[in-house]
Formats: structure tokens, C-alpha cells, sequence
């Protein structure tokens, strides 16, 4: 690859603060949104477990997201150039960003192969069986997999046509549609007969149930739902230009995903009320209960479409996220085009994903270490990579690069108010590293 080449693909920018926020919300904003933050709120208390959130987001999710956008853009280039950059004895932190991307695309792509044969499932009324649909789906091996590579080249095609091109212009496509699509959803669920105990268990506090798991969950979730430790907001800081506001941007972040959460909640829990389903059903809320909602609401089918429809974009602005991580580093590193590291690097993360896919079928009775593939690479994103990277993080800002040449270039060279430096200082050099290390060890 010529010099030149390089060189564009290394100072490649967003258009600007705007396609920044989109494309970081969008990474930011998945699939965990839509099920996992209103599973959590049924198993919490409520509005008790909205309002610990929504105090972590603030004082967690924040600073996070400002400590990985001023690492990429201080350092200038993909998760492991970045770190390296900063200092050449800390690039392996980057390796384990893209590891982590990597490894979370393989298993989150089978998830984005379901919505996709969700979408059409829902168009005839087929998901409306809800679990003998899901099972009967999972079982074959050959569907899966074809919606699996579906989602993957969609992922692809739009991660090859570059940083304005493909991912912003995707981005800000997406995410206004999605969340026009989950008002909709929201309007029809809240309308509901019975929708009223759905709001009032998702607004009306309950403290009794509030336990220290509860904020250790509520930790967890923050760090799962913005996608902090995947490399995604290094990478994508990298492309952000030098009068941006970073601040700025990263309170726009969290505010576009907390945003998307509470839609969420508005838009799930009323309809599962009103229908007397549980609202603590996890993962299978999604694919086996919320398609049998739509079946025994009036228009269901419709809505049913519209709610798939939303769940792609997420999961597509997600998956674009992890493939490019994985992409700019190997632009960067192994000095390829852009095309030529997206089509190798999606054979093998496509790969790696089939066992996963499979993992729910044919091969339901493989195990390592107890879990399936699919769970295996699950946990070990979730579980320890996130929580790792995220530590590891804080320790390079706070210890090692220092909190004082960050602030700098958070402040742009001082040209730019940063009031709370002094506390976001401490909040990174002591407290979130303990913080995220308790949560490390618990969901171990």
C-alpha cells in the first residue's frame, strides 16, 4: 500500500461534531439497550434501578467516554496506534480493544443474522409463535447461517466505503430513524389496556428491592450498553477533529443512549404488562416474549415489523463500530487498503462466528468450560475484556500519560472550559479504576 494511501486512511475525519455523535451513539447504542437496560429495570425495583443508572452514567459513563475519545484523538489513529503512540510500551492495550471487537462481532453478528429473519418472520405473522418459532429457527443450521452472512456483508458494505462515506452517512440515517421508529412503538405500547402498570413499575421507584447487586449491575450495564473497552471510542476519537469540543461530545454520547434506553423502557414494559408477561425474561424478552406481544396486539403485525426494522439499525451501527476498530488497526499496521482489511478481517471474524451461531442448534451440546460457543464469547467480552480494558484505561490516562496532559488536550491547548477537570482527574486515577474492578471480579 503506497504512502499516500496510508496516510489518508490514518487522517480520515468525521464532517464534523454531529457525524462524530451519531456514529458514537450508534456504536453506543445496541441491541443491550432494547433488552438488557428493561430486563434490569424489572429486576430492580423499577424506577429505583433508573435513577442508580442514571447517577453511574454520570459518573461513570461520562468520564469513560471522555477518557477514550482524548486517548484517539491525542494519539491520532486506531486503538493500538493510539495507545502506542501515547506510549510505545502501552499498545497492548489496543491489541485487546481489537480482540475484543473482533471476538464481539463474531458472536453479536449472529444476533443481527436473527433480526434480520425476524424482520420477514414478522411481516407473515411467523414470530408470533414466539419460543416454537426461535426454536424451530435456531435449529436450522442452514437458515442461520445464511442470515448470519447477510447481516455480515451489510456490516461490510458500509464500513469499506470509508468514515464519511459509509459509517457517518449510515449513522446519521439510522439513528434519528431509529429512534422515530421506537416512538412509535412507544405511542402504540403506552396505549394499551393495562399499559398503566407498565409505566408505573418503569417510573415508581421501589427501594426495597434496590440491593448492592443492583449497583453493581447498574455499573455493569453502562460499561455494557456504551460499548467502553471495545476500542470503538478510541477509533472513532481518532477521526475527530482538534476543534472539536470533546466534552461536549461525550455528554452527547451518553445523553443519545440513555435517550435510547428509556424509549426502550416505554416502549417494552407497558406492552408486556399489558399482556401479563415477565418483564424479567432476559435475552429471550426480544426474540420469544415481545414477537408474542405483537401477535395479541391490535396491528401487532405491523408494529412487529417496525420493532425489528429498529432493532437492525441498532445492531448494524453497533457492528460497524467492532469492524472498524478491527479495520483501522489493520490499515494502519499491516499498511493494506481499507477494502482488502475489511474482506479478510470479515472471513475470519465470520468464522469464528458460525461455531456461535451453531451453538444454539446442532451443536447445543458442545461445552467449554460448561457454556456453549455462543455464551463462551460472550462472557469473555463482557465478563473480562470490557472490565479489563476499561481499568487498564484509567490506570494509562490517570498513572501514566497523566491526567494533565489529557486535560490539555480535552481543553483543546486550553482553548476550551473544562470546569470539572480537577474531579474528572480523581474519578480517573482513583475511583472508576476501583469501581470497575469490583464490578470485574463480581461477574466473574
Amino acid at each position: 500500500m503506497s504512502q499516500q494511501t496510508q496516510s489518508k486512511e490514518t487522517t480520515a475525519k468525521w464532517s464534523g461534531s454531529l457525524g462524530f455523535i451519531m456514529a458514537a451513539a450508534g456504536s453506543a447504542v445496541g441491541m443491550g439497550n432494547l433488552w438488557r437496560f428493561p430486563m434490569l429495570v424489572g429486576e430492580n425495583g423499577g424506577g429505583a434501578f433508573v435513577l442508580v443508572y442514571l447517577i453511574c452514567i454520570f459518573l461513570v459513563g461520562i468520564p469513560m467516554i471522555i477518557a477514550e475519545v482524548t486517548i484517539g484523538r491525542a494519539g491520532g489513529k486506531d486503538a493500538f496506534g493510539s495507545y502506542k503512540a501515547l506510549n510505545k510500551k502501552w499498545g497492548g492495550v489496543g491489541i485487546l480493544a481489537v480482540i475484543t471487537s473482533f471476538i464481539g462481532l463474531s458472536y453479536y453478528a449472529v444476533l443481527g443474522g436473527w433480526v434480520i429473519r425476524y424482520i420477514f418472520a414478522a411481516v407473515t405473522g411467523a414470530s408470533e409463535k414466539g419460543t416454537e418459532f426461535f426454536q424451530t429457527f435456531t435449529a436450522n443450521p442452514g437458515s442461520q447461517i445464511i442470515y448470519y452472512l447477510v447481516f455480515m456483508v451489510i456490516t461490510v458494505l458500509i464500513v469499506v466505503r470509508g468514515v464519511q462515506k459509509g459509517i457517518e452517512s449510515s449513522c446519521k440515517v439510522m439513528m434519528p430513524l431509529l429512534v422515530v421508529c421506537m416512538l412509535v412503538i412507544v405511542v402504540r405500547s403506552c396505549t394499551l389496556p393495562g399499559a398503566a402498570a407498565g409505566i408505573e413499575f418503569f417510573l415508581k421507584p421501589d427501594f426495597s428491592k434496590l440491593t448492592p447487586d443492583a449497583f453493581l449491575q447498574a455499573l455493569g450495564q453502562v460499561f455494557f450498553s456504551l460499548s467502553l473497552g471495545t476500542g470503538a471510542t478510541i477509533t472513532y476519537g481518532a477521526y475527530l477533529g482538534k476543534d472539536q469540543k470533546i466534552v461536549k461530545s461525550a455528554g452527547s454520547i451518553a445523553f443519545f443512549d440513555t435517550l435510547v434506553a428509556m424509549i426502550a423502557g416505554f416502549a417494552i414494559l407497558p406492552a408486556v404488562f399489558a399482556f401479563g408477561f415477565d418483564p424479567e425474561s432476559g435475552p429471550s424478552l426480544m426474540f420469544q416474549t415481545l414477537p408474542t406481544v405483537f401477535g395479541e396486539m391490535p396491528g401487532g403485525r405491523i408494529f412487529g415489523v417496525i420493532f425489528f426494522i429498529l432493532v437492525l439499525f441498532a445492531a448494524i451501527s453497533t457492528s460497524i463500530a467492532y469492524l472498524e476498530v478491527v479495520v483501522s488497526f489493520a490499515v494502519n499496521t499491516f499498511k493494506v487498503t481499507r477494502t482488502k482489511a475489511a474482506i479478510i478481517f470479515s472471513v475470519l471474524i465470520t468464522c469464528l462466528g458460525i461455531p456461535c451461531a451453531l451453538s444454539f442448534g446442532i451443536w447445543s451440546d458442545i461445552k467449554i468450560a460448561g457454556k456453549g460457543f455462543f455464551d463462551l464469547a460472550d462472557y469473555l467480552v463482557s465478563n473480562v475484556s470490557l472490565p479489563i480494558g476499561g481499568i487498564l484505561a484509567c490506570i494509562f490516562i490517570g498513572w501514566v500519560w497523566k491526567t494533565k496532559h489529557a486535560v490539555r488536550e480535552i481543553t483543546n491547548e486550553g482553548k476550551v472550559s473544562f470546569k470539572l477537570a480537577g474531579l474528572w482527574s480523581v474519578l480517573i486515577k482513583y475511583v472508576l479504576p476501583i469501581l470497575i474492578a469490583v464490578v470485574f471480579v463480581t461477574s466473574l
